[in-house]
């Protein structure tokens, strides 16, 4: 059996677009429930989504356990040894309060795989096939985020140019969710079950041509 580790935020988590605090979709609606019935029974995926994550950063509002590098070592050496991992972050770093550009977000991106590599956390002490997906473009004023995300909607036409170009340097995987995607007009950030599906199926896709390209 293959393992992959889904690394990501509240859309991992499976958040939902209501706003409650205990809205989540349930575990064969989230994205990485439809990857692992599409994947089937060779392959077990492990859930590692928290709402807030960012890529690099200590959140000063949130708490410095939103901070994607923080938790990575420990959360992967606690799924150890893995085969893939996923990375989806990026959404919450364009947030007004920590004033990134695209590059500065690809970076953080870029930092994290680097951990990746370092650790090597796969089978023999290798490093695991790694899928960065860039998440899809947030709404512009975004409902009930307006504020807090002021200006990141320009920013997010930005992250798909320079993820691609962070995967390529990195000779690591890539996958655009703006291709198959969108947010949802509810809150502008998160995603309808819908469109979980619709990514969860691309990401199996990929998974699959990646460790069977013939």
């Amino acid at each position: 059996m293959k393992t992959i580790l889904c690394y990501g935020d509240s859309n991992t988590h499976g958040a939902g677009t209501d706003r409650l605090r205990d809205s989540r979709y349930g575990p064969r609606e989230r994205y990485t429930g439809v990857l692992r019935a599409e994947l089937g029974d060779d392959w077990h995926v492990i859930e590692e989504g928290l709402g807030g994550r960012t890529t690099v950063s200590d959140d000063p509002v949130e708490g410095a356990d939103r901070n994607g590098r923080t938790y990575l070592k420990p959360c992967i050496e606690s799924h150890w040894p893995l085969d893939m991992i996923t990375i989806m972050l990026g959404t919450n770093d364009l947030k007004r309060r920590f004033n990134k550009d695209a590059p500065e977000i690809a970076r953080g991106v870029e930092a994290l795989v680097k951990d990746i590599k370092a650790l090597k956390p796969g089978w023999g002490e290798s490093i695991p096939e790694i899928l960065i997906i860039c998440p899809p473009v947030i709404l512009p004023d975004p409902p009930g985020f307006h504020h807090m995300f002021d200006g990141g909607y320009e920013t997010s036409k930005h992250l798909p140019a320079e993820y691609r170009r962070i995967a390529e340097l990195q000779e690591v995987h890539f996958l655009d969710a703006n291709a198959h995607i969108v947010s949802s007009p509810k809150d502008g950030i998160h995603f309808e079950v819908e469109e979980h599906t619709k990514l969860g199926k691309a990401i199996a896709a990929k998974v699959k041509k990646i460790f069977s390209p013939d």
